[in-house]
C-alpha cells in the first residue's frame, strides 16, 4: 500500500478542500473509527489531534504512520484505506492550496482587466477593451 502524504492529511483537515475534502475528512473518520479485529483502537487520537492542530506537519506523520502501521495489521482496513487516499488524492488535484496569493501589476497606466482569484470553474470574460496604443 503507497503511504499517505502528510500534507495531504493537513489539507484535508484544515478544510483547504473545500465541501469536497470536508466529506473526504468524514469519511477517514469513520473508517478510523471501525474497530479492528482485535478490538484496539488505532488511530483515533491521532485524528483528533490533527483535526486540532491541522496546520502541524508532526501530528499529520503521526497519523500516516499509525494508519500505515493498522493497514499493515489488518488487510480489510488496508484495503478501504487504499481506497480512500485514492479518492483523496484524485480531491486533492483540484485545489490549489490553501490560497496564498502574491500578484504583482505593472507596466504603466493604460492595462487592460486585471483579476485576482482562486479555483476558477468556467471561462472568464470581460468583453471588449479600448485599445491600448496610438491609434
Amino acid at each position: 500500500m503507497s503511504p499517505i502524504a502528510p500534507e495531504l492529511l493537513m489539507a484535508l483537515a484544515g478544510g483547504t478542500a473545500g465541501a469536497a475534502g470536508q466529506q473526504i475528512w468524514a469519511s477517514l473518520r469513520d473508517l478510523v473509527r471501525r474497530r479492528p479485529t482485535d478490538g484496539e483502537p488505532r488511530g483515533e487520537g491521532e485524528l483528533t489531534s490533527l483535526a486540532d492542530a491541522a496546520d502541524s506537519p508532526t501530528r499529520a506523520r503521526e497519523l500516516a504512520d499509525v494508519l500505515a502501521l493498522r493497514a499493515r495489521q489488518d488487510p480489510d482496513f488496508a484495503r478501504a484505506l487504499d481506497t480512500w487516499r485514492r479518492e483523496a488524492e484524485a480531491l486533492e488535484g483540484a485545489s490549489t492550496g490553501a490560497g496564498d496569493v502574491r500578484n504583482e501589476v505593472s507596466g504603466g497606466t493604460i492595462q487592460g482587466p486585471v483579476v485576482q482569484a482562486r479555483d476558477i470553474n468556467g471561462p472568464l470574460h470581460f468583453g471588449s477593451w479600448p485599445s491600448q496604443g496610438p491609434g
